[in-house]
């Protein structure tokens, strides 16, 4: 435990805004969440496809950061997957027209940004 809230505290921002697609794509998921495994088959494909892809143009020798190719096959996962659950549902671009949703996205990524910024504080 106290290792994570190391982690959240050196958080640099580059990370912290990665964490915060994550926490849109994951409040995103479970208000729209759709049972389809067509859905989830076709981003698992997409998301092989390209993360294959994308681990071939970043490689460097036989070495490799296992974090950043786990993020790597996940994106493209999660691009697919949130594309195809906000289809017809009155997105504009990636924010919901349901003032609501769109409220507890921003509430949720705020909240991870100032639970970052309080650990930067209060932790050596």
């Amino acid at each position: 435990m106290v290792s994570a809230l190391h982690y959240f505290a050196r958080l640099p921002v580059r990370k912290q805004v990665l964490w915060c697609y994550l926490i849109w794509y994951l409040v995103t998921v479970a208000t729209l969440f759709d049972p389809s495994p067509l859905l989830w088959l076709n981003s698992v494909g997409i998301s092989a496809v390209i993360g294959f892809a994308l681990q071939l143009s970043v490689a460097k020798g036989a070495q490799t950061d296992r974090w950043q190719t786990f993020r790597l096959f996940m994106m493209p996962f999660g691009v697919s997957s949130f594309a195809s659950l906000i289809k017809d549902k009155g997105y504009v671009l990636v924010f919901p027209s349901d003032m609501q949703l769109l409220l507890i996205s921003v509430a949720a990524c705020g909240a991870f940004l100032t639970g970052c910024a309080l650990l930067r504080r209060i932790m050596p």
